[in-house]
Order: structure tokens, then C-alpha cells, then sequence
């Protein structure tokens, strides 16, 4: 399974996603892709969803928005995740 989390740091509800994926031990399994910092992923991400909006988790290609429904993902698939 591929996961790429695009977001920034300065973004409330990133740094909430961001949380989440330290307390659940997955930071080693997730691609991080700072749109802020990196002005590419921004592009790319946009050019994927026509969208700039953060924190989005791509699983295996298909974006997830919403930091709720990803924090809520990532707890139910922490198994599987981790491997």
C-alpha cells in the first residue's frame, strides 16, 4: 500500500493528521509531501485533484481530503499499515 500525505505545517488541521500518524508509530510508512516547502507537490497535488487543499492522503493514488475522515482511516487501518 502507497501513502503520501500532502500538507504544511503552518495548516491546523495538518498538524492534527500529522499527530495522529506520530502517536500510531506510522510516520515510516507515509510519504510526506510538504506543499508549502516544496512548491512541486503543490503542483503535482493540484494536478491530480485540481485542488491545492490540505492535508490530503493518497492511498495507493486515490486522494482522501478531510482531516477527520483520514485521522479516522489511518486508525482503522493502522494493522495494515504497519504490516
Amino acid at each position: 500500500m502507497k501513502l503520501e500525505l500532502y500538507f504544511y505545517s503552518q495548516c491546523p488541521f495538518c498538524m492534527m493528521v500529522l499527530r495522529k500518524i506520530e502517536s500510531l508509530g506510522l510516520g515510516e510508512k507515509i510519504e510526506f509531501k510538504n506543499t508549502l516547502e516544496v512548491p512541486q507537490n503543490r503542483e503535482d497535488h493540484k494536478e491530480k485533484t485540481g485542488r491545492t487543499t490540505v492535508p490530503c492522503l493518497y492511498i495507493d493514488g486515490e486522494p482522501m481530503f478531510e482531516s477527520a475522515d483520514i485521522i479516522d482511516w489511518l486508525e482503522k487501518n493502522q494493522s495494515t499499515i504497519k504490516g
